[in-house]
């Protein structure tokens, strides 16, 4: 198979997602003037990265559908 660019983006996407989560729950349980500065933040950080996550995920859906038809 041919690598395209979504062989990469996937997985970073994916990882920058997780990473970002793991970061919002560990502020989360730390509390503190931590949590009241980053963990909202944080949480709206994930939101935004699963957003682009799925974009990434239906754009290469339909990129490697396009590419099967040819």
């Amino acid at each position: 198979m041919v690598m395209d660019i979504f062989t990469w983006l996937i997985p970073l996407a994916l990882a920058a997602v997780f990473i970002t989560l793991c970061f919002g729950i560990y502020s989360l349980f730390r509390g503190g003037d931590f949590a009241r500065s980053y963990s909202n933040r944080l949480m709206r950080l994930r939101v935004v990265l699963q957003f682009v996550a799925i974009l990434v995920l239906v754009a290469a859906m339909l990129w490697r559908g396009a590419q099967g038809r040819h």
